[in-house]
């Protein structure tokens, strides 16, 4: 029940133990045409989608230097550790990085990106989060989208979290860049990334004098015009992929949002009937982040969690590290698995001597599943 890697959905896990293919067979490329065509239906763009054999900050890295040149600059949206991270990888490749610290827990505020982007001239690309998982914050990618399209920086954002949990229209929001990775609501295990890459981002890739090699758009984008890879593609996990995006599609992406809006409601309805505080000012509904009460050990809840209780959760990051835990209902989840966390969170928090009633929060959920939970309680076949 951590933010990812997500559980990955049994005909996902046989399709990809599946007789392996040769990628540069007609067979293969026939699977990856496919792919590339439910990857815009799932992403909604019309955008070239792009896959990439790393992880998502593979693709993060990718979208650094492919985008940006040697005297550009860079503005980055620090509202948490994966925030931070654009701004690390541009400053390796010696990019400036005109940094907006967001507080951790709040969203970023488009007035203020507007006037740093007026007053620093240069600015190629703006970089932010959709959902930070490390705060459990969602970003307005539309608010902040119909500020940068008035300039000449392309939007990127990293929706490795937020894609398939959060509402987002890449193409009619102005996002240029869209940056994702397998092992969240994709949900596969990881190992694949993913760049959809707009006309305007590509303009920028032609100019682009940073170095790279393995992770070169153009490379990428003239072999995807060919329903093809420049180099050799994780093709265990791209047929996974085939299977997921089908799952997906099926369910409908809207359908997929409204499931993890329900099931982030019903978390933070029973966190907070348990008398516990909740993170983000406006969460994502891929994650909530919870306080630690005071006086309780967030290593050893985190710990008890796993090994006693047989629950993965997250703790905090970074200056949050001991203060928070994070509770994902993401990717293949359904209210059963998010009650059964609950039941153990009560457990484990009375054990750690915090005053909580047993069942309370578990009753809150339930009494959310009894009145609106048809729909949310996925077929496990």
């Amino acid at each position: 029940m951590a933010p990812g890697p997500t559980p990955v959905p049994e005909k996902v896990l046989l399709r990809m133990a599946d007789t392996l293919m040769h990628h540069r067979t007609p067979q293969f490329k026939a699977v990856l045409k496919d792919v590339n065509l439910k990857l815009k239906k799932l992403f909604r763009t019309e955008n070239p989608v792009v896959i990439l054999a790393s992880s998502g900050t593979g693709a993060m890295e990718t979208s650094v230097v492919n985008l940006l040149s040697n005297g550009d600059k860079a503005l980055v949206i620090n509202g948490g550790k994966f925030g931070e991270r654009f701004g690390e990888i541009a400053r390796t490749y010696g990019i400036e990085t005109v940094d907006y610290d967001v507080v951790w827990g709040e969203p970023a505020d488009p007035n203020e990106i507007e006037r740093l982007l007026k007053e620093n001239p240069g600015i190629r690309a703006v970089y932010s989060t959709l959902a930070e998982t490390s705060t459990g914050v969602v970003n307005d990618i539309k608010a902040i989208g119909s500020v940068v399209v008035k300039t000449e920086a392309v939007l990127v954002v990293d929706a490795i979290s937020g894609l398939t949990a959060d509402e987002f229209f890449p193409d009619e929001w102005n996002v240029d860049v869209v940056v994702c990775g397998s092992q969240k609501g994709l949900m596969l295990p990881p190992g694949l990334s993913f760049l959809s890459v707009s006309a305007k981002a590509q303009k920028l890739v032609e100019r682009s004098d940073l170095p790279k090699y393995y992770f070169d758009l153009k490379e990428a984008i003239k072999a995807h015009a060919k329903d093809d890879t420049p180099w050799t593609p994780g093709i265990s996990l791209i047929m996974g992929l085939d299977a997921v995006l089908d799952m997906l599609l099926e369910e409908g992406v809207e359908n997929v949002v409204k499931r993890h809006a329900y099931l982030a409601n019903l978390t933070r309805q029973a966190v907070k009937a348990m008398g516990l505080e909740l993170v983000a000012a406006v969460p994502s509904n891929a994650v909530t982040a919870v306080k630690v009460p005071e006086g309780i050990d967030g290593g050893a809840l985190i710990k008890k969690m796993r090994d006693e209780q047989g629950i993965t959760i997250a703790g905090g990051q970074a200056s949050l590290k001991g203060k928070i835990f994070r509770l994902g209902h993401l990717g293949y989840m359904d209210a059963y698995n998010t009650i059964a966390t609950l039941a153990a969170l009560e457990v484990v928090l009375t054990q750690l001597g915090f005053d909580v009633e047993l069942g309370k929060g578990v009753a809150k959920a339930q009494e959310i599943l009894v009145r609106e939970g048809e729909q949310v309680c996925l077929s496990k076949s």
